[in-house]
């Protein structure tokens, strides 16, 4: 054997180097991360739709390029999904065919588009009649209004439903005026969308009401009275820079309603339309919301950073960091969630609101870019009320709001609570005594909640990620990774209960493991860069495995799938996946995901004594008439090496 050729910590480290050197070319000059999410089918389709309903003539160039946008990126079975590469679906094929049927006005030949659309459709669901559409979109989303109502009120406004009054029968009325309550009752009021789509309940109810308004004089009174007080709420809750949430589906959506309601010139559309226009790409699309900076700069900052490394970032560079970081935790009450201060978004934007997920992002980069600090530990300190405050009676943290737990957005979830279990655990010794003793409490009724929620075959199932290719759309690798992750830290393994759920986690997570080493939401399914990174991270380091044949098991999952993330990276494949669920289940995919989730997990397994481990398994495994097939040849592979191309991108770099 070569005595050059490098053994496969060697082959990893210098992997983990040009994925370090990726991230950080990343790095805006100001000191964080902004990423760039894809563009979206569904986001162009509804702000085009918006920009026709304010002033048609005036945005002809803007309507023009979006439409131009979806004829080019249908899908080749004739659907849009929610970005591309997503599978199509129902609702954004029906978003984006409602769109095209302004494109006489707007100028441009669709047609050839439009029939390809009709025909994926009317496969789908069996016809075009308006029925056969409300029936299907509303069977679809059940008793959540809060999509299959916009959706409906588009396919109204754009025609699709044909002429006239009666086109609005199909259209969900939405309470309106339980908008006009006081905020603290919304949680008991069974309303018919989740807490952020309060602005869709309110534009779209006024749309409903304004055009096919109810049979009954008491309830058609009051929609009167409450038109006026409800548009005050709608501006009031409208952020400066007029992008609801920063998303252009739900901005778009509260524009249309009100321009084709009569309030076209009204300050809340006025802002919207400015929102849409400066939000449009240079090619013509929308994304589905500006950016994620805070969630992305918190998920570089923690995959480079650690006290035991801090010279993955220079020191210039932490102290930029960590005063954009402070500069974006909210330091009042939220006007539109009126959530507590002390939390933070997913975005440096206004439109931003603080969530549980993105706060506890950030207090775990706080922690590893400075946690001895007095403003850090004030922050951190703030940020832990806010988290604790928020918790469920179940034990679990859901994203927004206490409370609002009987809409799929508004839950509890295991994803979360993970992430906050983490979060709490790292900051609970910098904390006083008052708050040490709510931590664990809190971490005590979370661990209850993780063990409730655990699947029968051991596996978590996250709210915000899921997975196109699986039959449920679910992603069991993303929640069954970051509730391992969290259960693994110091301060959460040794409570009672906790190793009995990582050890049933673990051995599903390796289950799982595709037959090209690589993970997809479940076996047997896509492997994708995501969630393979996921689900090293998760298994690396993890030693209470009960019998050398286990161990060998878990060691042989961490070496091959190292090995396949590897490949990819050596390959220059680094593309993103669509595995994010944004707001109403809308499928996207994120530039530093794949980079970020990588150097976690090379972080994690080089981190873990893993040729030691390496070699153990080596010497106690089975003769190879017993091995598993997915078992990996160690000595072609560690001795011998991999192919000598694999290398030559990085026989410049040094070890790390």
């Amino acid at each position: 054997m070569n005595s050059k050729t490098p053994k496969i910590k060697q082959v990893l480290q210098r992997a983990l180097i040009a994925a370090k050197k990726r991230l950080m070319s990343e790095m805006s000059t100001e000191g964080y991360w902004e990423g760039k999410l894809s563009s979206s089918a569904l986001s162009t389709a509804v702000a085009v739709a918006a920009l026709a309903h304010v002033k048609r003539k005036g945005y002809d160039t803007p309507i023009k390029e979006g439409l131009n946008w979806l004829s080019e990126n249908i899908n080749p079975d004739g659907g849009w999904g929610d970005s591309p590469g997503s599978m199509s679906n129902l609702s954004t094929t029906l978003l984006c065919w409602s769109a095209l049927s302004l494109e006489g006005d707007a100028g441009g030949d669709h047609d050839h588009v439009i029939r390809r659309a009709e025909s994926w459709l009317t496969n789908r669901i069996g016809s075009l009649k308006p029925r056969a559409i409300a029936t299907a979109v509303l069977s679809y989303y059940g008793n959540d209004r809060t999509f299959s109502a916009p959706i409906l009120l588009m396919c109204a406004l754009c025609g699709r439903f044909g002429p006239g009054k009666q086109r609005w029968q199909w259209v969900p009325q939405l309470p309106l005026e339980l908008a006009a309550l006081p905020h603290k009752l919304f949680k008991w009021l069974r309303l018919p969308v989740v807490s952020y789509a309060i602005p869709a309940l309110i534009a779209i109810g006024l749309a409903k009401h304004c055009f096919f308004p109810s049979r009954f004089p008491v309830t058609r009174f009051l929609r009167d009275r409450v038109t006026l007080p409800i548009l005050e709420i709608l501006e009031k809750i409208q952020p400066e820079n007029g992008g609801y949430l920063e998303a252009a589906p739900l901005t778009g959506f509260v524009v249309m309603s009100l321009a084709a309601s009569g309030y076209r010139h009204h300050t809340v559309t006025a802002r919207g339309t400015r929102f849409l226009l400066q939000s449009q790409r240079k090619d013509g699309s929308w994304p589905i919301d500006t950016n994620l900076s805070t969630w992305v700069t918190t998920l570089a900052v923690n995959a480079l950073s650690s006290r035991e490394e801090e010279h993955d970032i220079s020191q210039e560079q932490r102290e930029s960091i960590l005063e954009w970081l402070l500069g974006q935790q909210f330091k009042k009450e939220h006007v539109f969630t009126h959530a507590a201060p002390g939390g933070w978004s997913w975005t440096d934007r206004p439109g931003g609101v603080p969530d549980a997920d993105d706060t506890s992002g950030a207090l775990l980069a706080l922690w590893n870019l400075n946690h001895a600090e007095t403003r850090t530990k004030q922050a951190a300190a703030e940020g832990i009320q806010w988290l604790l405050d928020l918790q469920n009676r179940d034990g679990g943290i859901p994203t927004f709001c206490k409370g609002w737990g009987k809409l799929p957005f508004d839950r509890s979830c295991p994803d979360i609570t993970a992430h906050a279990l983490r979060a709490l655990a790292v900051w609970r010794p910098d904390m006083a005594p008052y708050l040490q003793t709510r931590i664990d409490l809190a971490i005590q009724k979370g661990i209850q909640y993780l063990s409730a929620t655990q699947q029968k075959d051991g596996s978590w199932v996250p709210l915000w990620f899921g997975n196109q290719w699986s039959k449920n759309k679910k992603n069991p690798i993303y929640g069954t990774a970051q509730v391992i992750l969290a259960l693994k830290h110091d301060g959460l393994h040794d409570l009672p209960g906790v190793e009995a759920l990582l050890k049933k986690g673990c051995s599903w997570l390796i289950s799982a493991q595709n037959p090209d080493n690589g993970w997809g939401s479940s076996q047997n399914k896509q492997s994708t860069i995501e969630e393979t990174a996921l689900a090293l991270n998760a298994l690396a380091g993890y030693d209470n495995m009960d019998t050398d044949k286990d161990t060998n098991t878990e060691t042989d999952a961490i070496f091959s799938g190292a090995l396949w993330l590897f490949n990819r990276i050596n390959e220059g494949d680094m593309d993103p996946s669509p595995i994010g669920l944004y707001f109403a289940n809308l499928w996207y995919y994120e530039k530093l995901y794949p980079i970020t989730f990588t150097i976690s997990a090379l972080k994690s397994i080089l981190s873990t004594g893993f040729e030691e481990r390496l070699a153990h398994s080596t010497e106690h495994r089975a003769s190879p008439a017993e091995r598993p097939k997915k078992s990996v040849e160690y000595k072609e592979n560690v001795e011998v090496g991999l192919q000598p191309t694999l290398l030559q991108k990085y026989s410049s770099s040094s070890d790390a």
